[in-house]
């Protein structure tokens, strides 16, 4: 069966990977559907040729939206989910025979909580800042001094029939971390972790076999929020041949099959491992560019594994920028730093770095068809950070 014969169902049409997960496999030749969460209006209802059915939000009724996109997925040849809490739908929600482009059953865990990650990661042979289970009440480990990173075991809950996600937070003095940790209450696993100044970076590729291969790479330039959040904007930089070997026993570990990507954090002549994406990522813009069309790639080998895949792009040097991030990324250093632990960048080298040109530059969700969307999802962004709605 050709891909123009196939249908797949994505989801969810907010998450920040959506329109150019869809754009993706639109390119391949597939036919797109993609389920939204009921009302929440997403930018990838501008991209023709996707079709967007809406589902009750997980974040109101976990049971009735893993029904509701179960009934979907049933008429479709596959189910890519593209945020966290779409790889939980599809993990609990989908019949085990239906074809998920994505993380299921122990990959799926793996996937969504830090704990199995951070410990892969250490038997890997990955350098891995130090962590521990926080349980509330505990209080800070003897031996460990602030400033420290406050993290959710998992990356959603579900402690009453509703998704919930929290973000990581540092904590600069013992008592912040205390006042953090009873906020977020005793259903909530959480870890604490030594913070590290660094760089963030991802490795991004395909595994199959115990193998990897299709091998990206990219580091941050800038933050949407400085104190720490998603990219605004970042760079393609060559894939460090050192981690390749601890990716591989990583993920072979674990059986893993499909699109990942190992977030990395580097400082000085190391790089710490920070988690495992298990969907696509916020910064897929940057791979495409570059010629590594991952989700039709995943979903190619998902349905057929003997699919033909082009030959890797030769690397090239390119900065990809969101532009709605980079102007809340503006907003955030304006304002000033409050209580972040870290570097603080200054506001006229903030400027400069946004105005200057010069260097080979594209940007995310705008591509052939995609201006509607462009523009869109440079609204929206600055219109939910500034009031306080994140995407995955």
């Amino acid at each position: 069966m050709s891909p123009s014969q196939q249908s797949v169902l994505i989801g969810f049409a907010d998450a920040l990977a959506a329109p150019e997960a869809a754009a993706s496999l639109l390119g391949a030749s597939y036919r797109v559907v993609s389920f939204a969460r009921r009302g929440r209006p997403a930018p990838l209802r501008r991209l023709h040729g996707v079709e967007v059915m809406e589902v009750t939000a997980p974040e109101e009724d976990f049971a009735a939206c893993a029904a509701e996109v179960a009934a979907l997925a049933a008429e479709h040849d596959a189910t890519m989910p593209l945020d966290d809490p779409a790889v939980l739908v599809c993990d609990r929600g989908l019949r085990p025979d239906s074809p998920v482009v994505g993380p299921r059953g122990a990959q799926a865990r793996l996937a969504l909580d830090k704990r199995l990650q951070l410990a892969g990661a250490e038997t890997a042979g990955f350098a891995v800042p130090r962590w521990a289970e926080l349980p509330l009440g505990a209080g800070l480990p003897k031996e460990w001094a602030p400033p420290v990173v406050l993290k959710p075991a998992l990356a959603v809950e579900v402690p009453d029939g509703r998704v919930r996600r929290l973000s990581p937070r540092g904590a600069g003095t013992a008592e912040e971390l205390e006042d953090l940790r009873r906020s977020w209450g005793p259903s909530t696993p959480a870890i604490v972790q030594r913070w590290v100044p660094g760089t963030g970076a991802g490795v991004f590729g395909l595994a199959e076999g115990g193998a990897v291969h299709h091998l990206s790479a990219h580091r941050r330039v800038r933050m949407m929020n400085p104190a720490g959040s998603g990219s605004s904007a970042c760079a393609s930089t060559p894939v460090p041949q050192k981690l390749i070997a601890p990716v591989e026993r990583l993920l072979g570990a674990a059986g893993w099959h499909g699109m990942f990507m190992v977030e990395l954090l580097y400082s000085g002549d190391e790089w710490w491992f920070m988690e495992l994406n298990g969907r696509p990522w916020g910064s897929l813009a940057l791979a495409r560019r570059l010629g590594h069309e991952y989700p039709a790639w995943a979903v190619a080998r998902a349905l057929d594994a003997q699919a033909p895949l082009p030959q890797a792009p030769a690397f090239e040097d390119l900065l990809c920028r969101h532009l709605g991030r980079e102007m809340i990324h503006l907003l955030f250093v304006l304002r000033g730093p409050g209580s972040h632990i870290g570097p603080w960048p200054g506001r006229g080298q903030t400027l400069r770095a946004l105005l200057r040109g010069g260097r080979r530059t594209a940007w995310y969700n705008l591509g052939p068809g995609m201006r509607g969307v462009f523009l869109e999802d440079t609204w929206r962004t600055v219109v939910e950070q500034t009031r306080g709605r994140r995407r995955a």
